[in-house]
């Protein structure tokens, strides 16, 4: 099994699917990177030999994935939320920050509906 910058990568897939595992990298990238390297979008992971291994590292180190990229995200919705601007009152309040509607759904950011539950009388 394959581990490029702290990622396992999955068993047994097509190299194009299996480098889009690492955060920070869609197809499009993954696709651009093993360009660059020389290593066919066809190989499965479980055939990469440890010079194409050693090559993909290097490649990668020349982009912000994985943990820098997160650090990087969080750090900006901070320095948001710092300024007071709109954004990072929204990302505060745990709201929708693009626009979104919010009376109807939103249930992702907002979390579980509460219901309001009722007393039966009792006689």
């Amino acid at each position: 099994m394959a581990r490029l910058s702290g990622v396992d990568l999955p068993r047994n897939k097509r190299m194009i699917i299996a480098l889009t595992y690492i955060y920070g990298i869609g197809p499009a990238r993954s696709k651009a990177i093993l360009e660059k390297t020389g290593i066919s979008e066809d190989l499965r992971t479980d055939d990469l030999t440890d010079a194409d291994i050693k090559l993909l590292r290097e490649e990668l180190s020349h982009y912000e994935i994985e943990g820098d990229l997160r650090r990087s995200v969080s750090m900006h919705i901070k320095r948001l939320q710092e300024i007071n601007s709109f954004r990072g009152m929204r990302h505060k309040r745990s709201l929708p920050c693009r626009g979104q509607r919010t009376k109807t759904n939103a249930r992702t950011r907002r979390g579980k509906k509460g219901l309001a539950v009722t007393k039966k009388k009792t006689a």
